[in-house]
């Protein structure tokens, strides 16, 4: 059996230029609208319009590997924990199904490692000789109500440790009260203190309310700075939906026409299942281009998420499915 996969990403993440950000305009902000039925319709019709199957499934899961965030965030973390994580992240599908999905010779790792502050000096060491970097959620995650200049400090001290990405988490109030000034300030500081590691604004949508207050504090973000927009903690009620998705990608593409920078998305919490990452797999492809399936502009934070891949892929070689605990991810 031999899978013909989407190209996989060339050596080493984070290749396309950053995004430099732009003045706060805030004519742009007001002026954005958004059609919630007719965003309900395409997202409703999505599963129904484009169908994954076979070889193309496997390859398409394949690609979203290398696009995962492999991410743990608890409480009950500890240095063994992030050291198995990593181990996982350098060889996330086992060799055997590698070898009879005809991929034995290709690299495949996924996008990152994503852990707090306290693990990135752990994460970095045990992903030495690979190029595979080390995203921190910083600033408070995942309330983001410390004191300003603590934010920065974290910031700071991830990247002085090896964090190539930050995870920043934006202050929701600003969002909620339309407070595009001290919004655009606030991710302006972020952006600063990263230095050279690219910033993912994590909006929290779940508790932005509305789709259009997403739509507006995801551009804010853009023009701020900001490399990438991230959905959400995986601490708040509502995490990643498509239709959220949608709303962030259209001002991906607004972003994009006004400054010609690409910037990129990162669906995060509740994304468990294989055949929920194909959809936004597919919405990515459709909105923006095929450029946006690559971890330059594509990350997925998730853990459970890699499990279930590698069940598809097995169940996809051998046609049985087998048991979660057969498929650790660390």
């Amino acid at each position: 059996m031999s899978v013909t996969v989407l190209p996989l990403a060339k050596s080493g993440h984070n290749a396309l230029p950053r995004n430099e950000g732009m003045k706060l305009a805030l004519d742009v902000i007001d002026d954005i609208r958004l059609n919630f039925p007719a965003a309900e319709r395409r997202i409703a019709a999505l599963p129904g319009r484009r169908s994954v199957k076979k070889d193309a499934q496997a390859a398409w899961l394949l690609k979203a590997i290398t696009c995962i965030d492999l991410t743990t965030l608890s409480g009950d973390d500890t240095v063994a924990r992030v050291e198995r994580l990593c181990a996982k992240a350098k060889n996330p599908v086992r060799a055997d199904l590698l070898e009879a999905l005809g991929m034995a010779d290709r690299r495949i790792t996924t996008g990152a490692i994503c852990v707090y502050h306290r693990f990135v000096a752990t994460a970095v060491e045990a992903l030495q000789g690979t190029d595979i970097p080390v995203a921190a959620v910083s600033t408070g995650f995942p309330a983001g109500l410390v004191p300003h200049d603590v934010k920065l400090r974290e910031i700071e001290a991830s990247v002085a440790d090896g964090a190539r990405e930050i995870d920043i988490v934006i202050t929701r109030e600003y969002a909620l009260t339309q407070n595009w000034q001290a919004l655009y300030d606030e991710m302006r500081d972020f952006r600063a203190a990263c230095g050279d590691a690219h910033v993912k604004a994590i909006l929290a949508t779940g508790d932005l309310k509305t789709l259009r207050n997403v739509a507006k504090a995801a551009m804010v973000c853009m023009m701020a700075g900001a490399d990438f927009i991230k959905t959400s903690t995986g601490k708040e009620t509502t995490n990643a939906t498509l239709l959220v998705t949608l709303a962030m990608l259209r001002m991906i593409r607004v972003y994009q026409s006004l400054t010609g920078f690409k910037v990129g998305f990162k669906p995060a919490g509740g994304i468990s299942a294989a055949k929920d990452i194909l959809n936004y797999q597919v919405l990515m492809k459709e909105e923006l281009g095929r450029e946006w399936l690559e971890p330059d502009l594509f990350r997925i934070g998730a853990s459970s998420l890699l499990a279930d891949i590698e069940r598809q892929l097995e169940h996809h070689v051998t046609g049985r499915y087998s048991a979660f605990n057969r498929h650790p991810v660390g």
